[in-house]
């Protein structure tokens, strides 16, 4: 393609995906632990919250009872708020993303010259999709909605795994497909 952007090195995405891995695998965690998927009264340190009533939505759930701000000072909150922020960094600027200097200039000058470039605007996608993605998870648990957090972590941590280890990028192949159906990708002809 005419209008296409320089390529970039296919082993930067795998080695970001790599980090937010551990990042996910640490935020899933937490989350799972957390007050998202608690069952009975909630307790914050000395105060215990006893509710009036039952949630209606989601009865004995400790995140339903919860206060929002108990619930945005979960470590599994702030584990995953951390995670999409790299990925809204990743998306607005993926030159200055941390971990594509770390490999731009630790990792790559220690590496062969890569054989082939890539488009950088599937793995740009794939960015922006992991933050819809723990984007969702992170609102829902605010509202109170039990298990969101951690399922979103979840979903996140398997695309990344994928990514990292087998080179399979889910958010690009999305970006394919939508490319495909002339959704996303297509420069106008003059």
């Amino acid at each position: 393609m005419p209008d296409a952007p320089a390529g970039i090195d296919p082993r930067g995405p795998r080695f970001a995906a790599a980090i937010t891995t551990l990042l996910l695998v640490i935020a899933t965690y937490l989350s799972f632990v957390g007050i998202s998927t608690a069952s009975g009264p909630a307790s914050f340190g000395w105060f215990a919250y006893q509710p009036l009533a039952d949630s209606v939505f989601f009865p004995g759930s400790v995140l339903a009872e919860s206060p929002v701000g108990a619930r945005a000072s979960d470590p599994g909150f702030i584990a995953v708020a951390v995670v999409a922020a790299l990925f809204v960094w990743g998306v607005a600027s993926p030159r200055t993303a941390p971990w594509g200097v770390v490999f731009r200039r630790l990792v790559r000058p220690r590496l062969a010259p890569p054989t082939e470039l890539e488009d950088p605007r599937p793995p740009r996608f794939a960015q922006g999709v992991g933050l819809f993605v723990t984007a969702v998870g992170l609102v829902l648990h605010l509202v109170g909605v039990p298990w969101a957090l951690p399922v979103a972590a979840a979903a996140a941590l398997i695309a990344a795994f994928l990514n990292a280890v087998f080179g399979l990028c889910l958010g690009c192949q999305l970006y394919l497909l939508l490319q495909r159906a002339g959704v996303v990708g297509r420069t106008r002809v003059a």
